[in-house]
């Protein structure tokens, strides 16, 4: 997965915006205002940090040492970060940000998923 294919697909969720609050290099994904990918775009190799249930998550890093860490600069324990260098299928990529993104709407507020739903 390319940094551009990355950034257009984390960009085809319902509400999703690219926004840069913390450096020109580093690319913050959210919906309603709360994070579900932040990425430095032109690292590499490429990576991206995403939520993930606790118990996935360490599932995830004990099948893929080294290609899915701990969130760097992140809740350990909710946060993986995952390394798009083509080592990974990019299915489970897309599979992972998505998971991320579902798990960020399922924690706002049942107005704010609703007028995701009508969207």
């Amino acid at each position: 997965m390319s940094p551009e294919e990355l950034r257009e697909f984390c960009l085809s969720f319902n509400a999703a915006v690219e926004d840069f609050p913390f450096s020109p290099e580093i690319s913050v994904f959210k919906v309603q205002g709360k994070l579900f990918a932040l990425s430095w775009i032109d690292a590499r190799p490429l990576k991206v940090n995403l939520k993930c249930d606790p118990e996935d998550a360490i599932r995830l890093r004990g099948e893929h040492p080294g290609l899915i860490t701990p969130g760097y600069h992140m809740n350990k324990r909710h946060w993986n970060t995952v390394t798009v260098d083509g080592e990974l299928p990019d299915r489970l990529v897309r599979e992972l940000i998505e998971d991320s993104y579902d798990l960020v709407v399922a924690g706002l507020p049942r107005a704010d998923r609703l007028r995701l739903d009508r969207a």
